[in-house]
């Protein structure tokens, strides 16, 4: 497998003629195209949801900083893929942007009809996703949204430009994820370095005392943004939640994991330098998420970005 992945990345190198620049330079592609006209936003408007790709060659990401949730995911092979959620702040420049799967439509339906951007999915997956409840903007409908970079190969060069798709960003309001933010809860026990492992990716957040922020590793190396700030939650949710099959493979043959988030199970919170072990409960996939201590309470989160890590359940 290794090898046919290293092969069809040569492949794709060649055919986007690769250059030593580095970051998201436009390469004018995304000017032929007659721009979308933004989506209107209102009181209720929907969040702006970016598949990021996160492989190594995919790094750095543009525009993570600015999300206010990030979710990682479990793809194909034990990788890992993030998915952005915007609704304070659109930035100017999102991505790479990559592929879509099963697991988004549950996850999204916790927002009200969100824009989701993202560079294609799996050809039956596809009518899944158009029929969803959700405004999907791939750049073959929104061309003049997307532009090629010139820093790396293709598939890892695609760039989002989040204002041609929504004209000014939803507001903290459209954040149905049913977070609440406010004082920690009482307990929890002191815990300055947490590391989630994936099959075949790894997820390090590590307590800063001065930033009061949690600093990201992915797979060993410092997460920073193509403009060399550090990726730093506020908080980071470990939600261990039940990973299974799909019905859906790669080009490669391997299965595509299905995350479920509906339903029931254990969760960590880290915040404020301490770990704070808790209950997770989604009812329907309407519903957004709430986390509680063993008595019921509701758990608030620090203010500022919030990392969730969907992690599978041991057992």
């Amino acid at each position: 497998m290794t090898v046919a992945l290293l092969a069809a990345t040569a492949t794709a190198a060649l055919a986007a003629g690769c250059t030593h620049q580095h970051g998201p330079a436009q390469d004018g592609r995304g000017r032929t195209q007659t721009p979308r006209q933004p989506q209107q936003t209102a009181a209720g408007a929907p969040v702006l949801a970016v598949k990021i790709d996160n492989a190594p060659e995919a790094r750095p990401q543009t525009g993570l900083g600015s999300a206010d949730v990030v979710y990682a995911e479990q793809v194909e092979g034990g990788l890992s893929r993030l998915m952005a959620v915007y609704a304070s702040t659109l930035p100017k420049v999102v991505g790479p942007v990559r592929s879509a799967r099963e697991s988004d439509l549950e996850l999204l339906r916790q927002f009200h009809r969100p824009t989701l951007a993202f560079s294609g999915a799996q050809h039956k997956l596809l009518p899944l996703i158009n029929s969803a409840p959700l405004q999907a903007e791939p750049p073959e409908k929104a061309p003049g949204a997307y532009f090629r970079g010139t820093g790396r190969p293709a598939p890892h060069n695609l760039y989002l430009h989040p204002a041609r798709l929504m004209s000014s960003p939803p507001g903290a309001k459209a954040l149905t994820t049913g977070f609440r933010y406010g004082a920690a809860p009482a307990g929890g026990r002191p815990e300055n370095t947490r590391t989630i492992r994936f099959p075949a990716a790894g997820f390090t957040f590590t307590w800063s005392a001065d930033l009061h922020r949690y600093l990201v590793a992915m797979d060993g190396h410092p997460t920073t943004t193509t403009d060399g700030k550090r990726v730093a939650p506020a908080t980071v949710v470990v939600q261990y939640v039940k990973v299974r099959q799909s019905a859906f493979h790669d080009r490669l043959g391997n299965n595509t994991p299905y995350t479920e988030t509906v339903g029931s199970g254990k969760a960590q919170v880290l915040r404020d330098g301490r770990v704070y072990d808790v209950d997770w409960q989604r009812r329907k996939a309407t519903d957004g998420t709430r986390f509680t201590t063993k008595d019921g309470s509701p758990v608030d989160f620090a203010e500022g970005q919030v990392w969730v890590v969907l992690t599978k359940a041991p057992g």
